[in-house]
């Protein structure tokens, strides 16, 4: 109800702007005990991890987790923070979101803008939070395609004993020649790599961290072939199913739709589902399936959980719908 009033108010300001008040006015309401969400208990047990119920908050609304405490209070089973860098970056040039209210679509070319891996760090250290945090990682902007795997180990070696898994972001189309790594011997050095690494953590820190990938929705089935057999032989732990579209199926003739960036939103929601279908069939229930891409009900929820997810995220959804849809995906679940 509070949202609904709000958000035309969000929506007279640049994107980011209201992305940035909206944060902050979430930590202050926070700090006065106003915001919190009471929703049901509906756990579900997921790589190893009880998580209090299925409906998780997509990395990318809390770059640097300086909001983990406020987001809480919203409900989520579980939040994902990222994508994170091993070295500070300041992202693409402005604008680089973009609202597509005709269609509850949003088109962003963020870039990976963040405050380096050791001040999220600092972040996480800080709250109080005490339930299940992801940690999205990813590579800096300058760092050479083929030297990627090297920003990706710093990552999971800073954030091993902060994060309850830690998702592998190779799948955001802001990042120059990111997406190449799903695909041949890239994918393969990358999650060979990257599992030895992590075994080796579990070892030394006498803790198991799950490792989860996030895949992009604009796959073909050969792809979707080649990545779940790649995630089967290095026994990953877990795939988010998906990140946003370079497709403009959905928006065309939208004022901003000719923009550069991901699409995220309603128009994405059929596309990434089927691709999340894809992947549960190529599976085969081997390796557990996050869906993500175009929540804005609860109906929409249940229909990736048909589609094989055993958790769901929302982000773009909230945007449109508010708190609400929070709540309204766990009962619905």
């Amino acid at each position: 109800m509070l949202y609904s009033l709000a958000r035309p108010l969000l929506f007279s300001l640049a994107p980011e702007r209201a992305h940035e008040l909206t944060l902050s006015l979430l930590k202050s309401t926070h700090k006065m005990g106003l915001m919190r969400q009471n929703v049901p208990a509906k756990p579900v047990t997921c790589m190893g991890i009880q998580f209090p119920n299925p409906v998780g908050l997509a990395a990318g609304l809390d770059k640097n987790g300086a909001y983990i405490d406020a987001l809480a209070d919203l409900g989520f089973g579980f939040i994902e923070i990222g994508t994170i860098t091993p070295r500070p970056q300041a992202g693409n040039p402005h604008p680089r979101l973009f609202r597509l209210p005709k269609a509850k679509a949003i088109i962003n070319r963020m870039g990976f803008n963040n405050d380096g891996v050791d001040k999220l760090i600092e972040n996480v250290k800080a709250s109080k939070f005490k339930g299940i945090l992801g940690i999205n990682i990813g590579k800096n902007a300058d760092t050479p395609v083929e030297n990627a795997v090297d920003d990706y180990l710093i990552c999971l070696e800073k954030v091993y004993n902060y994060a309850s898994y830690i998702t592998v972001n190779i799948s955001s189309p802001n990042t120059k020649n990111l997406r190449s790594l799903q695909s041949g011997d890239a994918l393969t050095e990358l999650l060979s790599t990257l599992k030895k690494r992590q075994l080796e953590l579990a070892e030394e820190n006498s803790h198991y961290v799950p490792l989860v990938l996030k895949v992009a929705p604009d796959l073909e089935a050969e792809d979707v072939q080649f990545i779940s057999k790649q995630l089967i032989e290095f026994k990953i732990d877990g795939l988010i199913v998906t990140n946003t579209t370079l497709s403009r199926e959905g928006v065309e003739g939208l004022p901003f739709a000719e923009e550069a960036g991901g699409l995220s939103g309603a128009p994405v929601f059929e596309k990434s589902t089927a691709c999340l279908a894809a992947f549960s069939k190529a599976l085969n229930g081997e390796v557990p399936l996050i869906g993500v891409g175009g929540i804005l009900s609860g109906e929409q929820a249940v229909a990736k959980r048909e589609a094989g997810a055993s958790l769901v995220q929302v982000y773009s959804g909230l945007i449109y719908t508010g708190p609400d849809l929070v709540k309204d995906c766990i009962n619905a679940l």
